[in-house]
């Protein structure tokens, strides 16, 4: 009998016990994709009941905008046991191994009692390692992943990330990674424990800067920021994200400054730092002559990806926001962003109330499940074939996950047109296949297989329908026109393979009026109010550097794990649209709804954080270019800071100055005060704790040697050895290996494709 439901994770029972936003937003994904999740809270309640980023109070009685966002449908309960526990599907738990004790939750007595269980433990640090008990927040941990030390003015201090950015990767990486290993259990495997760490989660975020010194030969990343990159218009600032050497050569055209295009290392990003005086000089009264939205449409003609600035006050005005219906009415009186996928058969859940607390205590939750007799353990998406169009950052982050998790994943690039991150940001001169050093394209492509076929060709189109009528899953970030150019569109794709899950990630959806405008990381964090609270407050706004580039990829690969378990149950396959910028627009979700609600627009505040009570900043230290980042939290932090300096009453700027920054910081931290070195991402390797975790693999590349690569942001699960089996792939490595394989065809038939440029290993004209 068919199962109509429509939301593609009916029926999956889901407990959540979270008193941080990571472990919040997780149950948020899952309630909006139909999963029927149980809030557990102490009897004083979640703590984001009352907490306000810009320090509004609400009314007595009422829950805070950010608690009714992340909670809406959800059921709340007070009290938990091992059988309530065992009856469900996943449980998410955000507490380190002591905090999981303090509440009475043993996991492996757990995965005993019910051996198809996914528990997804959410912590700083995870549960193993020397740091693994370590006090930490957000901000210090952006500081240990060197998120925080390559962005800022060198004449500054380096600059966090505003709006508890790695929160909300946390939670949809346990979101993704929970419904990864729940498809494992429903393929006849075991349930596991899937230890998440969340300085894992953020060093994601940055983009593999290690990889960048040692495959280019570079010195160690030192903070900046973009040139041009957020500028003064006529009336407001415009947000500028220049990728390509091409779109710089536009730029100089568009502001009529043909200068730009004599020196040839202003078209790479890394080399306009030096002249940014220079180049702010030539185009500041170009801009300043121009209205925000002149100076965005006329990049449009350039195709260039401009933005106005976006802030809670503005952000749901936008008329592509408004005419794609993304702002939705929550029950306790806002509007919120809906959730970041479409799906053409499935639908979210409708957004409902917040529950009040213990709401559904002493209900019959549900009925056990019936036991079953799983017995294989291993990678959870082993046998799922994905046929992978992705380029640059985002679209490679969602499939790099999925190749982790055990995927077999072919990457299909062309001779005519590789992959752009492959020479991005910079260049070997000195290697003749100088396109496989791109370090970002190595940190995404683990695991993968690379295919190069032309389709502008027939042979091209018609071999890659042929890899698709076998696959699972097909995935893309091009430009929405682009596939249906291609005639691989979503109804002609799913006309050939009817089961087929179509995932398509373009910048601003596949309608509205923004439909065909480009769009980078640094675009969406323009747009929807990121960058408006990143940087000093008596300075520019500041993008956060294509972070969201990795947030909308894990958005993505939760998004194509919700609608495999719905083309499991259903025998159905769909389109799976996920924009990228509604996925930065959820995680922005507490600025509209706090201006609406209070009339409050959440402002820039430098290193100072937005968390009421908190004392938090960067430090300078004794040394050249020496800073720490300090959170605390409580009184009984801020005694254990004023004990470590020799008493209360010494200003902590002058104290700090004279101290040495990893010595001071290790005082901090054994004391119970989250602290962390500013460090370069360039360095980050070198984290006892990440070293410890294995979250970073050694793998020999065929051209550029033997390297350190990410993994996801999880402890190895039983059966799992390694996270990476393969190094990134060499331009069209496995044209072989998958045509003959999967294709049928002979060695002959290679011989002539590569002839005729439909195959190939090397870029068309080198």
């Amino acid at each position: 009998m068919g199962d109509t439901a429509p939301t593609p994770l009916h029926d999956l029972r889901v407990v959540e016990i979270s008193d941080r936003i990571a472990g919040a937003y997780c149950g948020k994904l899952l309630t909006d994709a139909g999963a029927d999740v149980v809030k557990v809270e102490r009897e004083t309640g979640d703590p984001l009941r009352s907490f306000t980023a810009t320090g509004a109070v609400p009314l007595t009685g009422e829950d805070a905008p950010l608690f009714a966002y992340l909670n809406a449908g959800k059921r709340s309960v007070t009290s938990i046991s091992d059988e309530f526990l065992a009856g469900a599907d996943i449980v998410v738990l955000a507490a380190t191994r002591s905090g999981a004790t303090d509440r009475g939750i043993d996991v492996p007595r757990l995965l005993q009692l019910a051996p198809a269980l996914i528990v997804v433990t959410i912590s700083d640090f995870g549960w193993t390692g020397p740091w693994a008990e370590r006090p930490a927040t957000e901000f210090t941990l952006q500081a240990d992943s060197g998120l925080t030390g390559f962005r800022g003015d060198p004449a500054g201090p380096p600059i966090s990330v505003g709006g508890d950015l790695g929160e909300y990767q946390g939670g949809v990486w346990a979101a993704y990674g929970a419904l990864a290993a729940h498809r494992g259990v429903r393929h006849g495997g075991l349930g596991t424990h899937l230890d998440m760490s969340m300085l894992e989660a953020i060093t994601l975020m940055q983009s593999g800067e290690w990889l960048h010194s040692q495959l280019l030969k570079a010195p160690h990343v030192r903070r900046s920021v973009e040139v041009p990159s957020i500028e003064p218009a006529k009336d407001g600032f415009v947000g500028i994200s220049m990728v390509t050497g091409q779109q710089w050569l536009d730029f100089a055209a568009m502001v009529d400054c043909p200068e730009f295009t004599e020196i040839p290392q202003l078209q790479f990003q890394i080399g306009r730092w030096d002249y940014r005086d220079w180049i702010r000089e030539r185009i500041d009264p170009w801009m300043r002559e121009r209205t925000v939205a002149e100076i965005v449409e006329l990049g449009q003609l350039f195709r260039l990806p401009l933005a106005a600035l976006g802030n809670g006050a503005t952000v749901r005005e936008m008329d592509h926001l408004q005419e794609r219906g993304v702002y939705v009415d929550n029950p306790a009186g806002f509007r919120q962003p809906r959730p970041p996928w479409l799906m053409s058969v499935a639908t979210p859940s409708p957004i409902r109330t917040a529950p009040q607390i213990g709401a559904s205590d002493g209900e019959e939750l549900w009925e056990p499940r019936r036991s079953r007799s799983e017995a294989r353990t291993g990678r959870p998406l082993a046998g799922l074939r994905v046929v992978d169009f992705t380029a640059f950052w985002a679209g490679p982050s969602a499939t790099h996950s999925l190749a982790a998790f055990g995927a077999e994943v072919i990457k299909i690039e062309s001779i005519q047109r590789p992959d752009g991150i492959r020479y991005s940001g910079g260049m070997r001169k000195d290697v003749d296949d100088w396109w496989e050093y791109g370090w970002v394209f190595h940190a995404m492509n683990t695991n993968k297989r690379s295919v190069t076929l032309d389709l502008q060709t027939d042979q091209g189109i018609g071999l890659v329908k042929t890899l698709i009528a076998q696959a699972d899953v097909v995935i893309e970030n091009f430009s929405p026109r682009v596939m249906d150019q291609f005639g691989l569109g979503a109804d002609a794709l799913l006309e050939l393979n009817p089961r087929l899950v179509m995932v398509r990630m373009p910048a601003f959806g596949l309608t509205g009026p923004w439909r065909d405008r480009v769009g980078f990381a640094p675009t969406m964090e323009q747009l929807a109010g990121l960058a408006w609270v990143t940087g000093m407050p008596d300075g520019l706004p500041v993008a956060p550097r294509g972070a969201c580039d990795p947030l909308a990829g894990t958005h993505a690969a939760f998004a194509l794990m919700a609608a495999l378990e719905f083309a499991d149950r259903t025998g159905r396959g769909q389109l799976v649209e996920v924009p990228m910028v509604e996925s930065v627009l959820n995680v922005t979700a507490v600025q509209p709804m706090e201006y609406e609600r209070f009339g409050s627009i959440l402002e820039r505040c430098g290193n100072k954080g937005h968390h009421p009570g908190e004392t938090q900043d960067v430090y300078r230290c004794a040394g050249e270019d020496s800073w720490i980042a300090v959170t605390v939290r409580t009184d009984g932090e801020r005694d254990a800071l004023h004990a470590v300096m020799g008493g209360p009453g010494r200003d902590l700027a002058e104290w700090f100055a004279t101290q040495d920054a990893a010595s001071v910081v290790e005082q901090l931290v054994q004391a119970g005060v989250p602290a962390a070195v500013v460090i370069s991402p360039s360095v980050v390797i070198e984290n006892p704790q990440l070293v410890h975790r294995g979250f970073f693999e050694s793998l020999v590349h065929p051209s550029t040697g033997p390297g350190l690569y990410p993994c996801p942001p999880f402890a190895k699960p039983e059966g799992v050895d390694t996270w990476l089996r393969r190094p990134p792939p060499t331009l069209g490595q496995h044209n072989g290996e998958v045509l003959t394989g999967l294709c049928g065809l002979t060695d002959g038939d290679l011989d002539r494709l590569a002839a005729d440029g439909v195959i190939g290993t090397r870029p068309k004209g080198l």
